[in-house]
């Protein structure tokens, strides 16, 4: 049945002319579908030079957002209306403004995970993955992070000859991993490495072995000469090693590490959108698409 669909899907995104992303935190059924799966902003870029006129992103909607940013021109559509993200939606542009006139000589520095809205009014993004490298590429010595105070206290450790603002903010998922949970982990599994998301919190992260982006973490494990790692980070990441590394052991940090918006894109959902019975289209206004725009091409020339 499952491969009755995908074959399905497959001929429809071809006859249709839609490209899929798939964030490789949803099903392993659907990134077998997907034409780019990976990490928020690589997935965006990959849909820029796609020759697809039509982008489907199974994912959260401020990925599709970031698509939209990237490739105005493209007709971007999101495989579940509801999929959102509580840390990109956690703050708001009136939000921000207000605090950039308390700390003026701050430049705002944003992780992608936010939305088109929030990112009008920042200064530059950043991905999990280039966030240090960008930070410390920045001539003010004043940073105000946003949102996720764990990745910025991540980077704080990391870049010390800066100051930094942080605000009280972050995914709650990855957050909800405590100290005790990582002690644990690291006695029952004494032989496997700790790979943990930068967006767990400071207390979680001292005991990793490695900490990094989604795609960090599946690539130290690719080319690891271990064989067994503990995950900390969303449950589905263990499952896709599973399949790409079979001889190799994994265990989950945290049975916790679930995340709900994630989930609620299924197989169904993307068949549906590629045959056009659901559609939710991203539409964004030429106005928020050039001022969210600048904040990603700061990240780009930073981070070159």
């Amino acid at each position: 049945m499952i491969q009755d669909i995908q074959k399905e899907i497959l001929r429809l995104k071809k006859e249709n002319d839609i490209c899929i992303l798939a964030h490789s935190y949803v099903a392993h059924e659907i990134l077998e579908i997907a034409d780019f799966t990976g990490d928020s902003y690589a997935l965006s870029v990959k849909a820029k030079s796609a020759p697809q006129k039509t982008v489907l992103m199974v994912g959260v909607r401020f990925m599709a957002e970031t698509v939209k940013i990237l490739s105005p021109e493209k007709t971007v559509l999101l495989s579940h209306p509801e999929a959102g993200c509580p840390m990109a939606e956690q703050m708001d542009k009136n939000l921000i403004e207000a605090v950039k006139k308390e700390y003026p000589d701050y430049t705002v520095v944003a992780y992608i995970n936010t939305t088109a809205a929030l990112k009008t009014v920042c200064d530059v993004c950043v991905t999990s993955s280039s966030a240090v490298k960008i930070v410390k590429q920045i001539e003010n010595k004043n940073i105000l992070f946003i949102p996720d105070c764990n990745l910025g206290a991540y980077v704080r450790e990391l870049v010390p000859e800066k100051n930094f603002k942080l605000l009280q903010g972050g995914c709650p998922v990855h957050a909800s991993v405590n100290e005790s949970e990582a002690v644990a982990a690291k006695q029952k599994y004494p032989n496997a490495k700790l790979l943990v998301h930068p967006e767990c919190t400071p207390d979680v992260v001292k005991y990793a072995d490695y900490v990094g982006s989604t795609s960090g973490i599946m690539d130290y494990v690719m080319q690891s000469d271990c064989d067994e790692f503990i995950i900390g980070t969303e449950l589905s990441i263990a499952e896709h090693l599973q399949y790409a590394c079979p001889d190799k052991t994994f265990h989950f940090l945290s049975q916790k590490l679930i995340c709900p918006n994630m989930k609620k894109s299924t197989l169904m959902d993307v068949y549906n959108a590629v045959r056009g019975k659901s559609v939710c289209e991203i539409d964004l206004d030429s106005d928020t698409i050039a001022k969210a725009r600048r904040c990603i091409d700061e990240m780009i020339r930073l981070g070159g």
